[in-house]
């Protein structure tokens, strides 16, 4: 009872940062690896398989969380939703990164553990993904700004979206990016 953490989202100008905690199904699941060593289709192949035969929990926190107590927190506290939202509590959680959030849970840290567990890998796809579709939709809420390939990363289209239109609700107004161009702070 082993759950892998891992997180997607702590860079970009938009959107929340997404959690999630996989403990996998017994004889694991073959070909993972961190997500972002895999293409799209691949993702979205093992996103099906760990969902049906792993037991997951996918933690969030919003644009206004992160711009309240800063990303660093705000991945902790996603983090901690996603351990809490598996229907077991595990007997030990590996995170991918080099801090661990302030919990209960007997865990580790381990830089770069998504390409080292295969836990932690399939949290990373499982992230990866529920962020993406998160984004995916915003970009037709808020068309322009590119997120449908860019993912709220600063991307020329996204910077340049900023300039001309200013920034949506989903920026991150604590960015620097975003703060010292489009906000009073």
């Amino acid at each position: 009872m082993i759950a892998g953490v891992d997180e997607a989202g702590r860079g970009p100008l938009a959107g929340p940062v997404v959690a999630a905690a996989v403990i996998l199904c017994e004889g694991g699941i073959a070909g993972l690896d961190d997500s972002k060593k895999l293409s799209a289709k691949r993702r979205a192949e093992l996103e099906a398989l760990i969902l049906a035969r792993c037991i997951v929990g996918i933690g969030m926190a919003s644009v206004e969380e992160i711009d309240r107590i800063n990303i660093l927190q705000a991945t902790f506290l996603a983090m901690t939703r996603a351990v809490e939202a598996l229907p077991q509590a595990p007997a030990h959680v590996l995170v991918d990164g080099n801090r661990l959030p302030k919990w209960t849970y007997s865990a580790e840290a381990i830089i770069g553990g998504d390409a080292l567990h295969p836990c932690i890998s399939a949290a990373s796809i499982i992230a990866k993904e529920h962020r993406d579709r998160i984004m995916v939709a915003a970009d037709s809420e808020y068309p322009g700004y590119g997120w449908a390939s860019n993912k709220g990363y600063g991307a020329a289209v996204h910077m340049a979206a900023l300039r001309e239109k200013g920034p949506t609700p989903l920026h991150r107004r604590s960015f620097a990016p975003v703060a010292q161009h489009f906000f009073d702070v």
